[in-house]
């Protein structure tokens, strides 16, 4: 099937699947109690459900097992996503410990590479792997953290999709064009109900980790399509540069201000866009146009070549930089007052 034809259907069936499942997962997670309270550092305005990743999760799979090779090809993709899925939804209920999630992470990441969809921008493949597994720990716990303002992850999940479906399409990649659909369409419709005011559900953590291992493993496998050597490593950096930039951002502030890196705070850049536009709404729209940005660049800068993506992903480091050096500079101390509506941290 033409890598169009399966992007489209993908997108169209995860679309429908997570407006269906995504009401129905409010009101098991209602009955069961399965809420994120606004306690400590969480000022949401009321009790709200989680087991918004399970809406998602149902609708990305079932579209990415019919078209995109999670039987065969990306197997090691869709059994890694289903294990933080469980992981993350235990750890909605009781909190697990850092080193646990960090532990199948790497695992997650492991498969990856033993499945031959790991980096391969060494020479030594003890360091290929060492490095995939970092990128997967890296990249899972950079979605994690942006969920902390409705809609930002899955914005950003789907803006991220876009740029992989764009190296899909680019290398005729039918099955990668499928994953891609599908974690674009169970975002996009899950945003209906988590940026309305106020948020029907959340995605908690069995959402955003899954979601991060899937946009880890998928933009690796595209950027790699690019056959750009070593420099497929920025290139696959760019295609998720919102997420790096803001733990690179969190990480720089804390330690400034000697805060712990494991804590709640209202210091990451959906807070600071927050804090400029007054609305999740306006905040996603940001966020959206910033991801598509990069990953336009990063599709462009590819087909010219391995200097053309080294070129650009220098000049994305140094707006980067930049980036965090004005939001410092402007929103060094963060707000410590009730946050607006929409807010989590």
């Amino acid at each position: 099937m033409h890598p169009g034809a399966t992007l489209t259907l993908a997108f169209a069936l995860a679309v429908a699947l997570v407006l269906i499942s995504t009401p129905q997962a409010a009101r098991v997670a209602l009955r069961t109690g399965f809420l994120d309270h606004p306690l400590g550092y969480k000022q949401h305005g009321r009790a709200t459900p989680y087991l918004g990743g399970s809406a998602v999760m149902l609708a990305f799979l079932v579209p990415a097992l019919l078209w995109g090779g999670l039987s065969d090809t990306f197997l090691a993709l869709g059994l890694g996503a289903v294990a933080l899925w469980m992981l993350g939804t235990l750890d909605d209920r009781i909190n697990l410990s850092p080193w646990l999630r960090m532990g199948v992470e790497a695992l997650a990441g492991a498969g990856l590479w033993l499945a031959d969809l790991g980096w391969n921008v060494f020479s030594a493949d003890l360091l290929n792997l060492v490095l995939t597994v970092v990128w997967v720990i890296g990249i899972v716990n950079a979605f994690n953290l942006m969920d902390n303002l409705d809609g930002a992850t899955g914005t950003v999940a789907v803006a991220v999709a876009v740029g992989i479906a764009t190296f899909a399409l680019i290398d005729h990649d039918a099955q990668l064009a499928a994953i891609a659909g599908a974690l674009a369409g169970a975002c996009l419709g899950f945003l209906r109900y988590n940026l309305a005011r106020p948020a029907r559900i959340f995605l908690g953590d069995g959402g955003s980790m899954p979601i991060g291992f899937i946009a880890a493993g998928a933009a690796l496998a595209a950027a790699d399509s690019a056959q750009v050597g070593a420099a497929a490593l920025p290139l696959g950096a760019m295609i998720v540069g919102l997420v790096i930039l803001d733990t690179t951002l969190v990480t720089i502030s804390r330690r400034r201000r000697c805060v712990p890196l494991l804590t709640g705070g209202r210091d990451h850049l959906t807070h600071r866009l927050l804090t400029m536009t007054g609305s999740p709404q306006a905040v996603a729209a940001m966020l959206a146009t910033l991801q598509l940005a990069l990953c336009g660049v990063a599709a462009m800068a590819a087909q010219h070549g391995r200097h053309a993506v080294l070129w650009s992903a220098a000049a994305t480091l140094l707006i980067g930089i930049a980036v965090i050096a004005v939001l410092e500079v402007r929103f060094g101390t963060p707000v410590r007052a009730a946050a607006p509506a929409g807010s989590r941290e």
